[in-house]
């Protein structure tokens, strides 16, 4: 009997820390599983936008909102206004005015709004180069759910509990302007503006960057997942559709000649 109970005993230790590794096993799993789904989502995504995809209307059964948190400065740095502009499947709310039309009714929309350059003028929308003379600042977040994962969550699955328990994550979308040295703007030291190589650099060459946060948490925060991507995009930034509603101009990469000017 005394032999039997030290046996438990042993059992019951080995067990006890089995049970205790278990959670930090199936975390490491879990974490691992996420990671490749960022992975293999980024490469979906980060290709649309540098491409200028304008047929990948699949991205409406996973994209379900977007919201460009903006604001606008003057030539010295100062915020004059600020402002977020939300565009889900049936509505946008766009200046503070909500329109009702569905909006992210297709990959046309949603490519072109992720495709937003960080600075654009004030007058036209039009990408500008940097805020030395004033501008809006744009900052795009797309709310996704996974297009990798379990097929049992995937379209045409329509249950909505099953989707707001299926994995999802934030992008923050940055289409950069290529950096320069900000001197070259420096009216005193050239009056006639940057050299014709820089202006040629700044249109012609972008960092798209895409931030991804997960996990997408119920109540309307994220978990610790981090991790950027980046690519340089040789083209420019061309708006090629103003959308009905009064909503924000639509920009789309466009491939460009690039020549060593002097």
């Amino acid at each position: 009997m005394v032999e039997i109970a030290i046996c438990l005993a042993i059992i019951g230790f080995a067990l006890v820390a089995i049970i205790g590794v278990l959670p930090y096993g199936m975390a490491t799993q879990r974490d691992n599983r996420e990671e490749t789904i960022i992975n293999q989502d980024a490469t979906v995504f980060l290709e649309a936008i540098r491409n200028g995809s304008q047929g990948l209307d699949d991205l409406t059964n996973y994209v379900y909102a977007i919201t460009n948190n903006w604001g606008q400065f003057d030539s010295s740095g100062k915020l004059l206004v600020s402002g977020t502009d939300g565009y889900t499947y049936l509505r946008a709310y766009i200046g503070g005015t909500a329109f009702t039309d569905p909006y992210l009714t297709n990959g046309f929309r949603i490519i072109g709004l992720l495709s937003t350059p960080e600075y654009t003028d004030p007058i036209n929308g039009t990408p500008i180069n940097n805020l030395l003379n004033g501008g809006y600042s744009n900052h795009i977040v797309a709310y996704v759910r996974s297009i990798s994962g379990p097929a049992v969550e995937k379209p045409p699955q329509d249950n909505q509990l099953l989707q707001a328990d299926s994995f999802g994550y934030r992008i923050l979308c940055v289409n950069a302007p290529v950096a320069v040295d900000t001197n070259l703007y420096n009216p005193v030291l050239y009056h006639n503006g940057p050299p014709a190589y820089t202006k040629q650099l700044n249109a012609n060459l972008h960092e798209l960057r895409l931030t991804f946060l997960w996990p997408q948490l119920p109540n309307g925060s994220v978990g610790s997942g981090r991790q950027t991507f980046r690519t340089l995009v040789a083209g420019q930034i061309l708006q090629t559709n103003v959308p009905g509603g009064g909503g924000m101009p639509l920009s789309f990469y466009q491939s460009q000649s690039f020549n060593n000017a002097p």
